[in-house]
Protein backbone atom coordinates (compact mmCIF):
# COMPACT_ATOMS: atom_id res chain seq x y z
CA UNK A 1 0.00 0.00 0.00
CA UNK A 2 2.63 2.41 0.66
CA UNK A 3 3.88 1.98 -3.37
CA UNK A 4 0.39 3.27 -4.33
CA UNK A 5 0.26 6.24 -1.73
CA UNK A 6 3.52 7.66 -2.31
CA UNK A 7 2.62 6.88 -6.75
CA UNK A 8 -0.50 8.99 -5.10
CA UNK A 9 1.29 12.01 -3.60
CA UNK A 10 4.15 12.01 -5.91
CA UNK A 11 1.28 12.32 -9.16
CA UNK A 12 -0.70 14.45 -7.10
CA UNK A 13 2.23 17.30 -7.42
CA UNK A 14 2.62 16.49 -11.10
CA UNK A 15 5.46 14.13 -11.40
CA UNK A 16 6.03 11.45 -14.00
CA UNK A 17 5.13 8.26 -12.14
CA UNK A 18 6.25 4.41 -12.86
CA UNK A 19 5.21 1.63 -10.21
CA UNK A 20 6.57 -1.95 -10.83
CA UNK A 21 4.58 -4.23 -9.10
CA UNK A 22 5.57 -7.43 -8.51
CA UNK A 23 2.47 -9.17 -8.65
CA UNK A 24 -1.22 -7.42 -8.94
CA UNK A 25 -2.43 -4.52 -6.97
CA UNK A 26 -2.68 -5.69 -3.57
CA UNK A 27 -1.58 -8.84 -4.07
CA UNK A 28 0.82 -9.29 -0.96
CA UNK A 29 0.74 -8.51 2.77
CA UNK A 30 -1.32 -5.20 2.20
CA UNK A 31 -4.52 -7.71 1.33
CA UNK A 32 -3.84 -9.36 4.46
CA UNK A 33 -3.56 -6.62 7.29
CA UNK A 34 -5.37 -6.51 10.29
CA UNK A 35 -5.63 -2.34 8.92
CA UNK A 36 -6.49 -1.33 12.70
CA UNK A 37 -6.53 2.67 12.95
CA UNK A 38 -4.90 3.54 15.92
CA UNK A 39 -2.43 6.74 17.22
CA UNK A 40 -0.95 4.73 20.06
CA UNK A 41 2.81 4.25 19.56
CA UNK A 42 5.80 5.09 21.99
CA UNK A 43 7.79 6.69 19.35
CA UNK A 44 6.53 10.35 18.66
CA UNK A 45 7.34 10.36 15.05
CA UNK A 46 5.47 7.41 14.42
CA UNK A 47 2.22 9.05 16.67
CA UNK A 48 2.69 12.00 13.57
CA UNK A 49 2.33 9.79 11.21
CA UNK A 50 -0.82 7.89 12.40
CA UNK A 51 -2.14 10.84 13.17
CA UNK A 52 -1.41 12.55 9.67
CA UNK A 53 -3.46 9.71 8.16
CA UNK A 54 -6.17 9.11 10.42
CA UNK A 55 -7.24 13.18 8.74
CA UNK A 56 -7.33 11.33 4.99
CA UNK A 57 -8.74 7.45 6.59
CA UNK A 58 -11.51 10.24 8.20
CA UNK A 59 -12.06 11.87 4.83
CA UNK A 60 -11.22 9.38 2.13
CA UNK A 61 -13.77 10.26 -0.72
CA UNK A 62 -13.01 14.02 -0.57
CA UNK A 63 -9.23 13.77 -0.23
CA UNK A 64 -8.56 10.49 -2.56
CA UNK A 65 -11.46 9.47 -4.25
CA UNK A 66 -13.32 6.44 -3.88
CA UNK A 67 -13.74 4.10 -0.81
CA UNK A 68 -11.44 3.18 2.12
CA UNK A 69 -14.24 1.69 3.99
CA UNK A 70 -13.21 3.34 7.54
CA UNK A 71 -15.35 2.08 10.45
CA UNK A 72 -15.01 3.93 13.60
CA UNK A 73 -15.35 1.87 16.68
CA UNK A 74 -12.82 3.54 19.33
CA UNK A 75 -9.88 1.72 20.03
CA UNK A 76 -7.89 1.09 23.60
CA UNK A 77 -5.02 -0.05 24.70
CA UNK A 78 -4.96 -1.73 27.98
CA UNK A 79 -2.21 -2.03 30.00
CA UNK A 80 -1.93 -4.22 33.58
CA UNK A 81 -0.25 -1.96 36.99
CA UNK A 82 3.15 -3.44 35.35
CA UNK A 83 2.69 -1.09 32.47
CA UNK A 84 0.48 1.68 33.52
CA UNK A 85 3.42 4.36 33.95
CA UNK A 86 4.32 4.00 31.01
CA UNK A 87 0.79 4.30 29.59
CA UNK A 88 0.48 7.50 31.43
CA UNK A 89 3.26 8.93 30.14
CA UNK A 90 2.87 7.76 26.52
CA UNK A 91 -0.76 9.25 26.76
CA UNK A 92 0.98 12.50 27.74
CA UNK A 93 3.08 12.87 24.97
CA UNK A 94 0.37 12.01 22.94
CA UNK A 95 -2.07 14.70 23.61
CA UNK A 96 0.64 17.10 23.39
CA UNK A 97 0.77 16.22 19.60
CA UNK A 98 -2.68 16.89 19.31
CA UNK A 99 -3.73 12.85 19.35
CA UNK A 100 -7.17 12.61 20.96
CA UNK A 101 -6.58 10.36 23.44
CA UNK A 102 -7.65 9.83 27.19
CA UNK A 103 -6.64 7.75 29.96
CA UNK A 104 -9.55 5.38 31.39
CA UNK A 105 -9.72 3.39 34.81
CA UNK A 106 -11.00 -0.03 34.62
CA UNK A 107 -14.69 1.15 35.70
CA UNK A 108 -14.02 4.22 32.92
CA UNK A 109 -13.70 2.03 30.25
CA UNK A 110 -16.41 -0.46 31.21
CA UNK A 111 -18.80 2.20 30.67
CA UNK A 112 -17.50 3.15 27.34
CA UNK A 113 -17.36 -0.98 26.25
CA UNK A 114 -20.02 -2.78 28.76
CA UNK A 115 -18.25 -6.06 26.80
CA UNK A 116 -15.15 -5.95 27.86
CA UNK A 117 -13.04 -7.98 30.86
CA UNK A 118 -11.73 -5.12 33.02
CA UNK A 119 -10.83 -7.31 36.24
CA UNK A 120 -6.98 -7.03 35.57
CA UNK A 121 -6.90 -3.74 33.40
CA UNK A 122 -5.38 -1.04 35.09
CA UNK A 123 -5.79 1.69 33.20
CA UNK A 124 -6.48 2.29 29.44
CA UNK A 125 -5.84 4.64 26.61
CA UNK A 126 -8.96 5.27 24.61
CA UNK A 127 -9.34 6.86 21.51
CA UNK A 128 -13.03 7.45 20.26
CA UNK A 129 -12.23 8.18 16.91
CA UNK A 130 -9.97 5.59 16.12
CA UNK A 131 -11.25 1.83 14.44
CA UNK A 132 -10.25 -0.08 11.15
CA UNK A 133 -10.87 0.09 7.37
CA UNK A 134 -10.53 -2.23 4.52
CA UNK A 135 -7.31 -3.12 3.06
CA UNK A 136 -8.06 -3.94 -0.18
CA UNK A 137 -10.43 -0.81 -0.86
CA UNK A 138 -8.18 1.48 0.60
CA UNK A 139 -4.70 0.22 -1.65
CA UNK A 140 -7.26 -0.01 -4.76
CA UNK A 141 -8.60 3.25 -4.37
CA UNK A 142 -5.17 5.11 -3.80
CA UNK A 143 -3.94 3.24 -7.24
CA UNK A 144 -6.96 4.80 -9.00
CA UNK A 145 -6.37 8.15 -7.50
CA UNK A 146 -3.10 7.65 -8.42
CA UNK A 147 -3.51 6.46 -12.04
CA UNK A 148 -6.32 9.37 -12.40
CA UNK A 149 -3.42 12.17 -11.65
CA UNK A 150 -1.36 10.09 -14.40
CA UNK A 151 0.74 7.53 -12.52
CA UNK A 152 1.41 4.21 -14.74
CA UNK A 153 1.15 0.82 -12.75
CA UNK A 154 3.09 -2.06 -14.18
CA UNK A 155 1.69 -5.17 -12.65
CA UNK A 156 3.25 -8.54 -12.77
CA UNK A 157 6.76 -6.81 -13.27
CA UNK A 158 8.96 -7.83 -10.50
CA UNK A 159 12.18 -5.56 -10.43
CA UNK A 160 15.37 -7.54 -10.62
CA UNK A 161 18.29 -4.69 -10.59
CA UNK A 162 18.22 -1.52 -9.17
CA UNK A 163 20.06 0.34 -12.40
CA UNK A 164 23.72 2.92 -10.73
CA UNK A 165 25.77 4.99 -13.02
CA UNK A 166 28.01 7.05 -11.21
CA UNK A 167 26.89 6.66 -8.07
CA UNK A 168 23.48 7.46 -9.12
CA UNK A 169 20.25 5.93 -9.42
CA UNK A 170 19.06 6.20 -12.77
CA UNK A 171 16.25 3.76 -12.96
CA UNK A 172 15.38 -0.16 -12.86
CA UNK A 173 15.31 -3.46 -14.69
CA UNK A 174 12.62 -5.91 -14.09
CA UNK A 175 13.15 -9.62 -14.33
CA UNK A 176 12.19 -9.73 -18.03
CA UNK A 177 14.98 -7.60 -18.75
CA UNK A 178 12.69 -4.02 -19.66
CA UNK A 179 14.80 -1.04 -18.93
CA UNK A 180 12.62 2.19 -16.90
CA UNK A 181 14.32 5.41 -16.73
CA UNK A 182 14.04 7.81 -13.73
CA UNK A 183 15.29 10.94 -12.29
CA UNK A 184 14.92 9.03 -9.01
CA UNK A 185 14.10 5.74 -7.46
CA UNK A 186 12.03 4.71 -4.55
CA UNK A 187 12.39 0.48 -2.94
CA UNK A 188 8.97 0.06 -1.13
CA UNK A 189 9.46 -3.77 -1.53
CA UNK A 190 8.33 -4.93 1.98
CA UNK A 191 10.42 -8.38 2.20
CA UNK A 192 12.41 -8.16 -0.79
CA UNK A 193 13.92 -4.95 -0.27
CA UNK A 194 17.33 -6.18 1.12
CA UNK A 195 17.57 -8.70 -2.22
CA UNK A 196 17.74 -5.27 -4.20
CA UNK A 197 20.03 -3.19 -2.29
CA UNK A 198 22.52 -5.87 -1.72
CA UNK A 199 24.10 -5.17 -5.35
CA UNK A 200 24.56 -2.01 -3.67
CA UNK A 201 26.13 -2.69 -0.81
CA UNK A 202 23.98 -1.44 1.19
CA UNK A 203 21.05 -3.80 3.62
CA UNK A 204 18.42 -2.96 6.16
CA UNK A 205 18.45 -6.89 7.91
CA UNK A 206 14.81 -7.05 7.14
CA UNK A 207 13.49 -10.48 8.73
CA UNK A 208 10.37 -12.29 6.99
CA UNK A 209 7.93 -12.84 9.72
CA UNK A 210 4.80 -14.97 9.24
CA UNK A 211 1.75 -13.64 11.28
CA UNK A 212 -2.16 -14.95 10.94
CA UNK A 213 -5.45 -13.34 12.13
CA UNK A 214 -8.52 -15.25 12.39
CA UNK A 215 -12.13 -13.84 11.73
CA UNK A 216 -14.27 -15.04 14.66
CA UNK A 217 -18.37 -15.01 14.83
CA UNK A 218 -20.29 -12.96 17.16
CA UNK A 219 -23.79 -11.68 17.81
CA UNK A 220 -24.64 -9.14 15.61
CA UNK A 221 -26.00 -7.52 18.67
CA UNK A 222 -23.14 -7.09 20.46
CA UNK A 223 -20.22 -4.88 19.64
CA UNK A 224 -16.92 -3.64 20.93
CA UNK A 225 -13.74 -1.22 21.14
CA UNK A 226 -10.63 -2.48 18.84
CA UNK A 227 -7.93 -3.57 21.31
CA UNK A 228 -4.19 -3.81 21.72
CA UNK A 229 -4.28 -6.01 24.88
CA UNK A 230 -0.83 -5.37 26.69
CA UNK A 231 -2.04 -8.42 29.16
CA UNK A 232 -2.82 -11.15 27.22
CA UNK A 233 -0.94 -10.38 24.59
CA UNK A 234 -3.42 -9.84 21.84
CA UNK A 235 -5.30 -7.09 19.25
CA UNK A 236 -8.33 -7.43 18.38
CA UNK A 237 -11.33 -5.26 16.23
CA UNK A 238 -14.62 -5.67 15.23
CA UNK A 239 -14.71 -6.91 11.36
CA UNK A 240 -18.72 -5.95 10.10
CA UNK A 241 -21.50 -6.33 12.30
CA UNK A 242 -21.08 -10.17 12.97
CA UNK A 243 -17.36 -11.45 13.08
CA UNK A 244 -14.81 -10.17 15.43
CA UNK A 245 -10.39 -10.13 14.09
CA UNK A 246 -8.07 -11.59 16.46
CA UNK A 247 -3.95 -11.77 16.03
CA UNK A 248 -1.41 -12.73 18.58
CA UNK A 249 1.53 -10.93 16.40
CA UNK A 250 4.48 -13.42 16.93
CA UNK A 251 3.16 -15.81 19.45
CA UNK A 252 5.22 -18.57 18.39
CA UNK A 253 9.26 -18.58 17.22
CA UNK A 254 9.54 -19.90 13.89
CA UNK A 255 12.32 -19.86 11.70
CA UNK A 256 12.03 -16.77 9.41
CA UNK A 257 9.95 -17.24 6.13
CA UNK A 258 10.09 -17.11 2.46
CA UNK A 259 7.62 -14.42 1.27
CA UNK A 260 7.50 -16.55 -1.86
CA UNK A 261 6.16 -19.86 -0.14
CA UNK A 262 4.43 -19.82 3.03
CA UNK A 263 1.49 -21.30 4.58
CA UNK A 264 -1.29 -18.85 4.05
CA UNK A 265 -3.79 -20.49 6.04
CA UNK A 266 -3.71 -20.71 10.07
CA UNK A 267 -2.34 -22.79 12.44
CA UNK A 268 -4.65 -24.89 14.20
CA UNK A 269 -2.84 -24.14 17.50
CA UNK A 270 -2.75 -20.61 16.61
CA UNK A 271 -6.76 -20.61 16.15
CA UNK A 272 -6.84 -22.18 19.93
CA UNK A 273 -4.44 -19.58 21.16
CA UNK A 274 -6.17 -16.73 20.07
CA UNK A 275 -9.75 -17.80 20.73
CA UNK A 276 -8.24 -17.79 24.87
CA UNK A 277 -6.98 -14.54 24.63
CA UNK A 278 -9.87 -12.76 23.04
CA UNK A 279 -12.12 -14.50 25.37
CA UNK A 280 -10.20 -13.50 27.87
CA UNK A 281 -10.77 -9.81 27.10
CA UNK A 282 -14.54 -10.76 25.72
CA UNK A 283 -15.95 -13.24 27.74
CA UNK A 284 -18.87 -13.45 25.70
CA UNK A 285 -16.46 -15.12 22.79
CA UNK A 286 -15.62 -17.94 24.84
CA UNK A 287 -17.57 -20.46 22.30
CA UNK A 288 -16.94 -18.07 19.21
CA UNK A 289 -16.19 -20.27 16.02
CA UNK A 290 -13.11 -19.31 14.24
CA UNK A 291 -15.19 -18.56 10.42
CA UNK A 292 -11.90 -17.97 8.38
CA UNK A 293 -8.47 -16.97 8.42
CA UNK A 294 -5.11 -15.98 6.75
CA UNK A 295 -1.23 -15.56 7.42
CA UNK A 296 0.98 -12.66 5.53
CA UNK A 297 4.92 -11.82 5.74
CA UNK A 298 5.62 -8.97 8.21
CA UNK A 299 9.21 -6.97 6.77
CA UNK A 300 10.91 -6.48 10.23
CA UNK A 301 13.27 -4.37 10.38
CA UNK A 302 16.14 -4.33 13.08
CA UNK A 303 14.52 -2.04 16.13
CA UNK A 304 10.99 -3.01 14.29
CA UNK A 305 10.30 -0.10 13.03
CA UNK A 306 10.10 1.51 8.76
CA UNK A 307 13.37 2.59 7.42
CA UNK A 308 12.58 5.82 5.12
CA UNK A 309 15.01 8.52 3.39
CA UNK A 310 17.89 8.15 1.12
CA UNK A 311 19.51 5.38 0.26
CA UNK A 312 23.34 6.06 1.62
CA UNK A 313 26.28 6.22 -1.05
CA UNK A 314 23.39 6.46 -4.34
CA UNK A 315 22.16 9.38 -5.36
CA UNK A 316 18.08 9.35 -6.36
CA UNK A 317 17.52 6.14 -4.38
CA UNK A 318 15.08 6.48 -1.68
CA UNK A 319 13.82 3.28 0.30
CA UNK A 320 10.65 3.11 2.47
CA UNK A 321 10.65 -0.55 4.02
CA UNK A 322 10.67 -2.46 7.31
CA UNK A 323 7.27 -0.85 8.67
CA UNK A 324 6.89 -4.72 11.10
CA UNK A 325 3.46 -4.63 10.28
CA UNK A 326 2.71 -0.58 10.99
CA UNK A 327 2.45 0.14 7.50
CA UNK A 328 -1.35 0.29 6.37
CA UNK A 329 -1.84 3.08 8.93
CA UNK A 330 0.67 5.06 8.23
CA UNK A 331 0.60 4.91 4.49
CA UNK A 332 -0.76 7.86 3.34
CA UNK A 333 1.21 10.40 5.59
CA UNK A 334 4.23 7.87 4.46
CA UNK A 335 3.55 8.02 0.98
CA UNK A 336 3.21 12.22 1.81
CA UNK A 337 6.06 12.95 3.43
CA UNK A 338 8.16 10.30 1.07
CA UNK A 339 7.03 12.46 -1.82
CA UNK A 340 8.22 15.73 0.13
CA UNK A 341 11.02 14.36 0.29
CA UNK A 342 12.03 13.11 -3.14
CA UNK A 343 10.64 16.11 -4.84
CA UNK A 344 11.90 19.03 -2.13
CA UNK A 345 15.06 17.30 -0.65
CA UNK A 346 12.81 17.31 2.71
CA UNK A 347 9.89 16.21 4.53
CA UNK A 348 7.86 19.05 6.28
CA UNK A 349 4.44 17.28 6.85
CA UNK A 350 6.22 15.30 9.23
CA UNK A 351 9.85 15.00 10.23
CA UNK A 352 10.80 11.56 8.69
CA UNK A 353 14.50 11.97 9.84
CA UNK A 354 14.80 10.12 12.63
CA UNK A 355 13.50 6.95 10.25
CA UNK A 356 16.32 7.29 7.91
CA UNK A 357 18.42 4.51 6.79
CA UNK A 358 22.17 6.17 8.49
CA UNK A 359 20.55 4.75 12.05
CA UNK A 360 20.80 1.16 10.48
CA UNK A 361 24.14 1.08 9.36
CA UNK A 362 25.60 2.76 12.49
CA UNK A 363 23.45 1.16 14.83
CA UNK A 364 21.82 4.03 16.12
CA UNK A 365 18.20 2.04 16.46
CA UNK A 366 15.06 3.56 17.57
CA UNK A 367 14.59 2.54 21.24
CA UNK A 368 11.89 4.31 24.13
CA UNK A 369 12.37 4.60 27.37
CA UNK A 370 8.45 3.59 27.47
CA UNK A 371 8.00 0.73 25.18
CA UNK A 372 5.59 -2.02 26.68
CA UNK A 373 6.33 -5.18 28.45
CA UNK A 374 4.03 -7.16 26.43
CA UNK A 375 1.97 -10.25 27.54
CA UNK A 376 3.40 -13.54 26.25
CA UNK A 377 3.00 -14.37 22.48
CA UNK A 378 2.90 -10.56 21.77
CA UNK A 379 4.98 -9.22 18.84
CA UNK A 380 4.58 -7.11 15.65
CA UNK A 381 1.25 -6.83 13.75
CA UNK A 382 -1.71 -4.29 14.03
Amino acid sequence: MVECSLAFHLASAHAWVVVLEKGDICAGMSARSGALIRMHYTFPPEVELAWKSLSYFSKWREIVGGDCGFTRTGFALVAGDDNAARLRRNVAMMKNLGVEVELCDAAQLRKIDPSVNSNDIALAAYEPRSGYADPVATTISLATGAERRGAVFVLNSPVSEILVEGERAIGVRNAYGQRFTADAVCIAAGPWTDGLLAPLGARIGIKAERAQIGFFRRDSSASHLAYIDCIAGSYLRPHGSDLTLAGLGEWRPEPESNPDDFRETNDPEFVTEVRRRLAHRLPAMKDARCVRGHAGIYDVSPDSRAVLGKVPGVDGLFVAAGFSGTGFKTSPAVGLTMAELILNGRSTTVDISPFEFERILSGRLIRTEDEYVMGAGFGHSL
